[in-house]
């Protein structure tokens, strides 16, 4: 993996990674003072802004005037910033850690907590007096403290009701339990349902590491379609010498008929538990909206040169995962001969293997992983890289 000075084996300082997940995971908000100690900004205000006005980049910009909100949806042109001086804005740059490697090293940090719930990394730049309201998340999240100071009110939201007429959803009378200033290094966590409420104190730079936690509902509707999708398209339908004559007389009513084939055919869906792993891993793998590939410019023979060299790395969008049986990647499942490969395993686990890792793999792992340098899913490393 590639040398940063922000990787470390549990990152937050001041707390145990025992106590922490006992104690604080799921349950209640924690401050950390000092918890990265000496960290700095990884982008410049001007990177940031940069950033923001790329087609590829999901961003906004919140801005208030008194009891009213404004939200402008990116890219922005580079002038359409409001002024730095002038008060009461945000700069929002959600997924940072797929656009810049950095910001992908710092999430390193997190890996104590599963892949699986990881969303992203967003990133905030506020002038003075600038948040985006009082909210409340249906997800966990480390709030970072990059650059100056923010205040921020935290308090529990059992019924969240949101202010008519806005364009963000600001809870109504908020009540805050709890205030907090934060400085650079300082990490405040908060889990799903705890409103909060950051506002600048001057210029600040905040990162928003953000895990999600979808209800099951949701989680089940995408799963569903992901599993139909690999269903045989089995029978059609036919309802030959079963329709009523008398149907003239109501024809926009369902027939019940259809209902029941409907039925039958969900009840053979039952997957089993292989299946609904595998189903989940590649869903929870697909890459974003946003987020495309380049395939690489280096031919066959050079790639495999330059890996068993120094070895090779994820790109920094690339999503990767793996149960007993199945290893994903990016919404695909490898195939059935390297479903159970401790060395690609070994990719997700370090997001990097050596090169004598690879020259230690097999030829069918060495076929696999050459073709996705060629997707742009991976790369060779650069020597020196490597911990």
């Amino acid at each position: 993996m590639r040398r940063s000075p922000d990787k470390a084996p549990w990152p937050l300082q001041g707390i145990s990674h025992a106590h922490f997940l006992h104690r604080y995971w799921q349950r209640r908000p924690l401050l950390l003072r000092q918890a990265i100690p000496d960290f700095r900004p990884l982008l410049t205000r001007a990177e940031l802004f940069a950033l923001a006005c790329e087609e590829d980049t999901e961003s906004r910009l919140v801005q208030r005037q008194e009891d009213r909100w404004t939200l402008k949806q990116g890219p922005f042109a580079h002038r359409s910033f409001p002024a730095l001086r002038k008060g009461d804005w945000t700069l929002l740059v959600q997924g940072a850690n797929l656009l810049h490697d950095g910001v992908a090293a710092f999430l390193e940090r997190f890996r104590f907590l599963p892949d699986a719930r990881l969303d992203d990394v967003m990133i905030s730049w506020a002038s003075d007096g600038g948040g985006v309201g009082p909210h409340v998340d249906a997800y966990d999240v480390f709030l970072v403290q990059a650059e100056g100071q923010r205040r921020w009110r935290i308090g529990p939201v059992n019924v969240p009701n949101f202010e008519p007429g806005q364009p963000l959803k600001l809870l109504t009378n908020f009540e805050h339990d709890a205030e907090y200033l934060l400085d650079p290094g300082d990490v405040l966590y908060l889990p799903p349902g705890w409103g909060h409420d950051g506002v600048a104190v001057g210029a600040c730079m905040t990162y928003s590491v953000g895990f999600r936690a979808p209800p099951e509902g949701e989680l089940l509707q995408q799963l569903l379609w992901k599993l139909a999708e690999d269903l045989p398209s089995g029978q059609r339908y036919s309802d030959r010498g079963r329709v009523d004559t008398a149907v003239a007389g109501y024809p926009a009513k369902l027939p019940r008929d259809l209902v029941i084939f409907l039925q039958t055919a969900f009840a053979r869906l039952n997957p089993g538990s292989r299946a609904m792993e595998a189903a989940l891993g590649e869903l929870l793998t697909e890459p974003k909206q946003q987020v495309w590939f380049e395939a690489a410019s280096r031919k066959s023979a050079q790639l495999r040169k330059a890996c068993a060299a120094a070895g090779l790395r994820l790109d920094r969008r690339s999503r990767m995962l793996y149960t007993s049986r199945d290893v994903m990647i990016n919404g695909e499942r490898v195939a059935p001969g390297l479903a159970r490969s401790r060395l690609l395993r070994k990719l997700a686990d370090r997001h990097a293997i050596t090169g004598d890792d690879w020259k230690a793999a097999r030829p069918e792992e060495i076929q696999a992983l050459l073709q996705w340098c060629e997707q742009g899913w991976a790369h060779p490393e650069r020597k020196g890289e490597l911990e």
